[in-house]
């Protein structure tokens, strides 16, 4: 009888996360197809698909997303071509581009040589010497709510909190090429939160 009861308690306590970590599984999408833009817009820069990678080539401006997210996991691998002072980012949460500018005024995770996964406007969410410099890094940005974290390379980078009410915004590949050098991106995924709750 004490075996069955403990055997319940298990099972009424592992069921919620298997159906969690199911949902949120199911949820997963790829953002990218790695054949053609669908899916993104491609504003102010010269961006095309090369070798299964979303090559950022020319000009400032983004490839930006044609949906809008706000609690999500994006999985994304980045690669930086310039030798040194490469510079780059992923924006999230933003609805529009002020006038005059090639980019949203927040949040950036910033892929700017020295300052790789910092997102400025949080003070918390900083990290340093992380990444490899020529090669291929994986990001990991969690956001929910007013929190936010972010894995890079398979390990914990930084958490954090500061971005006030969740509300849908865009999610965009920043280029600055003329400053910063060309970017390659690819394994885009997201995992929609706002629909495995």
């Amino acid at each position: 009888m004490k075996r069955q009861l403990v055997r319940i308690l298990v099972l009424a306590c592992v069921a919620p996360m298997l159906l969690t970590a199911c949902a949120t599984t199911s949820n997963r999408v790829a953002l990218y197809n790695g054949k053609n833009l669908d899916g993104w817009s491609v504003l102010n820069c010269d961006a095309v698909v090369d070798q299964g990678d979303i090559l950022l080539q020319g000009g400032n401006g983004l490839v930006q997303s044609v949906e809008q997210y706000s609690d999500f996991i994006l999985e994304f691998d980045w690669k930086a071509l310039a030798e040194d002072n490469w510079d780059s980012g992923v924006y999230f949460r933003y609805t529009d581009v002020p006038d005059g500018r090639p980019w949203p005024a927040r949040y950036q995770v910033n892929l700017l040589k020295g300052q790789e996964g910092n997102v400025g406007s949080i003070p918390e969410a900083k990290s340093e010497g992380m990444t490899k410099p020529g090669e291929w890094n994986t990001f990991i940005l969690t956001v929910q709510g007013d929190q936010l974290s972010l894995d890079i390379n398979g390990a914990p980078a930084w958490s954090a909190s500061g971005l006030g009410e969740s509300k849908p915004g865009y999610i965009a590949l920043q280029a600055e090429v003329p400053k910063g050098g060309a970017f390659r991106f690819r394994n885009i995924y997201l995992t929609d939160l706002s629909k495995a709750e």
